[in-house]
């Protein structure tokens, strides 16, 4: 066996090492002195040393000392150095006021071990709000989902919103305002947690926090609010108001108010109000240009579950994917454009019901036990139960169940068996299939276009091999 020894120069090396060398230099030259009046004494039996050796050797002692005093000094100064950047970084990070609290420390070893600390405690905050708030978009997203089949009309949607949403970030009350026609008022369209009627159900545009967060189009939180401003009897403090965007225009503002617990609201509350607020604007847009609130409905259902893929980063892009292989396979077919719609809608939404799984099963980056595949092959029978309600989507209901099914009968939710699968829901399972299996995941690399086509033509006997040979065809 071969030893390697890596050289590393002095300026590299650790700080240990650094006070191992200095230290044997600064007491080398004190022991060879001594060696030396030792070995004298076994010369002569006493020590006789003349004035000039004596001083020579004092001399050298003194260099000695003196060298690894400085070269000590500049390593402790070295030490210094870092902990006085280390002190900067965190100001820039945590705020001065952190910075008195580390300066308690002592001296700057103590002080380095508290700035450490410091940065893993913010750190650990950090991931801490992040966690809560993909729980809290999980709820949000979920709630949305489940009451969406339920609703009759765009009203029942915008209160929906504004309750889950008020809900979910523990405020006193949630309002959504919305501009009149001329856009020299705001009307209040829906509320939770407080009711409005008459003049108290508006309020002018004026110089205030609501013309502020119209005229930047940015969300923005604020802890005060003036008794002299236009909406100071409909809003409260603390509050974030998100604005409803469509394009460039702003349709309104969604608004929670107050804090149940007592807590200030964070940069992460204000991004999960702008998202929805954003979706919430092309909602209320569609049902004025649509008869049919249903079309709404549809629209809204597509955000949601592109809001789902978008918490994973290894699956974005998915069901866009998935719907252009549909299409492109449909056409090969030459089905017909009822068919063809069909499909391109059943692929954007085949994933819906995955709303109503955990995230600890849907980002778990190891096989799933029994427990948790029985809970994951639940999102086809939750998905269906989302869209069947409504009437315009009722064509979707029977692809977007059994896009899992195998021809072998191994597949679910109904172990639906050869022709017994729907044609729409056989091209569907194989564009899924071949999108899956070549995008990267957090456990595996995606696989070539002639590796995954090889994989696919041996699944003999679970998927359609003719429409394998079509998908291979539109590939090329």
């Amino acid at each position: 066996m071969r030893f390697k020894f890596k050289i590393t120069s002095f300026q590299n090396t650790s700080i240990l090492r650094k006070f191992t060398i200095l230290y044997f230099l600064i007491s080398i030259v004190p022991v060879l002195m001594l060696w030396f009046l030792y070995l004298q004494f076994l010369d002569h039996g006493q020590i006789t040393i003349t004035q000039e050796r004596f001083s020579m050797i004092l001399i050298m002692v003194v260099l000695g000392v003196g060298v690894g005093f400085v070269a000590l000094r500049s390593l402790l100064i070295g030490v210094i150095d870092l902990t006085q950047k280390n002190r900067n970084a965190i100001e820039s990070i945590l705020g001065p006021e952190a910075i008195p609290h580390i300066a308690d420390g002592g001296n700057e070893i103590a002080v380095l071990a508290q700035s450490f600390n410091e940065i893993t405690s913010h750190l650990e905050e950090n991931v801490r709000n992040l966690e809560l708030a993909q729980k809290t978009l999980h709820s949000v997203l979920a709630r949305v989902g489940e009451g969406i089949s339920s609703m009759e009309n765009i009203d029942s949607f915008l209160n929906l919103i504004v309750e889950t949403m008020t809900e979910a970030m523990q405020a006193k009350m949630g309002i959504l305002l919305l501009l009149d026609e001329g856009k020299k008022e705001m009307l209040v369209k829906a509320s939770y947690g407080k009711k409005f009627n008459g003049s108290k159900a508006r309020g002018t545009l004026k110089d205030g926090i609501v013309q502020s967060v119209i005229d930047s189009k940015k969300p923005m939180i604020i802890n005060e609010i003036d008794s002299k401003d236009n909406f100071a009897s409909i809003l409260e403090a603390p509050v974030i108001l998100a604005p409803l965007m469509l394009h460039d225009d702003v349709l309104g503002v969604l608004a929670v108010c107050g804090h149940k617990v007592g807590q200030v609201f964070t940069t992460e509350d204000e991004n999960l109000m702008n998202n929805l607020a954003l979706q919430t604007a092309v909602a209320i847009e569609n049902s004025k240009l649509n008869d049919d609130a249903e079309k709404t409905y549809f629209e809204t259902i597509s955000a949601l579950a592109l809001a789902v893929e978008a918490k994973d980063n290894y699956s974005r892009g998915h069901l866009d994917r998935v719907a252009q292989y549909s299409t492109q396979i449909a056409n090969e077919l030459n089905l017909s454009a009822e068919d063809i719609n069909t499909l391109r809608d059943a692929a954007r939404l085949h994933d819906i019901g995955k709303i109503g799984i955990t995230d600890d099963i849907l980002k778990k980056q190891s096989p799933l036990n029994v427990q948790e595949r029985e809970m994951m092959n639940k999102h086809c029978e939750i998905g269906e139960g989302i869209i069947k309600p409504i009437r315009s989507l009722r064509n979707l209901c029977d692809v977007v169940r059994h896009h899992h099914e195998k021809l072998d009968g191994s597949g679910y939710p109904d172990g639906l068996k050869g022709e017994g699968i729907h044609l729409l829901a056989r091209i569907l399972a194989i564009a899924d299939i071949y999108d899956a299996i070549t995008t990267s995941r957090s456990y595996r690399t995606a696989m070539t276009k002639e590796k995954a086509i090889e994989v696919m033509r041996g699944m003999k006997g679970q998927i359609d091999q003719k429409i394998v040979e079509i998908l291979v065809k539109t590939l090329s």
